[in-house]
């Protein structure tokens, strides 16, 4: 069984604490900052094995060498970032197996964010740890990665089974929703979407995890066969799926 506890940081960051109870090993996923880790971990009394990066952003490993400080515990990270990510210890790549106890996670490389970004699947738990990839009703913007290598890497976790929960790295879903709705709005699947998550941060709750299944409904960077999308877009003549991933993704770039 695998316990995950989402740990608040920052603005608007999330951290994600994964215990597997069998072996009792633990790994944390993105860890902005030590503090908050190392409050839950001593509350469980757990100690820290692994930590897995999705990527080099300050806000995904800023709490890297203070934790691996404090609890001797490896660095899992993609070997197209060890210029970027100090201190790996396992340096992984598109299709490499890790394991947290008993469970395995699939590394499936997704440059488009950034070059070296990774995401972690475990078909065993139906999770995937997907960082500024995937958002709930959104996606990474494009800092370093072109728009089809960030269309590719997307088409890669849209074949995930339908239930597998998504866990991201930030709360954006509600700004994430508003551009959704200005794109779809006869979706019905995105208006209880939008709904659900007005509900949630009315009461300072997080929107996560969402699913492959509710991302595919709802979310418009997976949904570039929209007509409506594309009219809402001035583009409905437009048919190469790239081209108009990369009109959404300007669109929600100037988006306020």
């Amino acid at each position: 069984m695998l316990d995950i506890i989402q740990i608040p940081a920052r603005s608007d960051n999330y951290i994600y604490l994964l215990h597997e109870d069998k072996s009792g090993q633990t790994a944390v996923v993105d860890p902005a900052d030590s503090e908050p880790v190392m409050e839950i971990l001593q509350k469980n009394s757990w100690t820290l094995d692994y930590i897995f990066n999705t990527h080099h952003h300050p806000d995904h490993i800023g709490g890297n060498q203070r934790l691996k400080q404090l609890t001797a515990c490896k660095v899992v990270a993609a070997s197209a970032d060890s210029h970027r990510i100090p201190d790996i210890d396992i340096a992984v790549s598109d299709g490499d197996q890790v394991w947290l106890g008993e469970l395995s996670w699939q590394v499936i490389a997704t440059p488009g964010h950034t070059l070296g970004h990774i995401v972690y699947y475990s078909a065993d738990s139906q999770t995937l740890f997907c960082g500024d990839t995937l958002f709930s009703l959104g996606c990474g913007r494009l800092f370093e990665g072109s728009a089809k290598q960030m269309w590719q890497s997307l088409q890669a976790l849209k074949t995930l089974p339908l239930a597998t929960s998504i866990y991201c790295a930030h709360e954006y879903t509600q700004a994430n929703a508003r551009f959704a709705l200005l794109l779809e709005a006869d979706n019905p699947d995105l208006q209880r979407r939008v709904m659900e998550v007005d509900r949630l941060r009315r009461l300072s709750l997080s929107t996560l995890p969402s699913t492959i299944g509710q991302e595919l409904a709802t979310n418009p960077f997976l949904r570039e066969h929209s007509l409506s999308i594309r009219k809402a877009l001035g583009i409905e003549d437009v048919i190469d799926p790239v081209s108009i991933f990369s009109h959404i993704r300007r669109s929600k770039d100037q988006f306020r």
